[in-house]
């Protein structure tokens, strides 16, 4: 089930912020790219809702700003 997760185009899901309540699609998020990751911010408040590091053996995803994450499933 996770790996179904994911395995999608992620820009594609709909990121609901914590701060302000505002939906919308991860692609509208705006990016800061800091090092070996970057933080994604809410397109309407600014409020940080991801963020995404990359070590040499992991990926590390905060969604602390984030209520939820939703990802549309691909048609059978």
């Amino acid at each position: 089930m996770l790996s179904g997760l994911f395995a999608v185009d992620v820009t594609a899901a709909t990121v609901l912020c914590v701060r302000c309540g505002s939906a919308g699609p991860v692609a509208r998020l705006r990016l800061d790219h800091h090092g070996h990751g970057l933080v994604a911010h809410c397109a309407e408040c600014g409020e940080p809702v991801l963020s995404v590091v990359r070590t040499e053996d992991a990926v590390a995803l905060d969604l602390r700003g984030t209520v939820a994450l939703t990802v549309p499933l691909e048609s059978a």
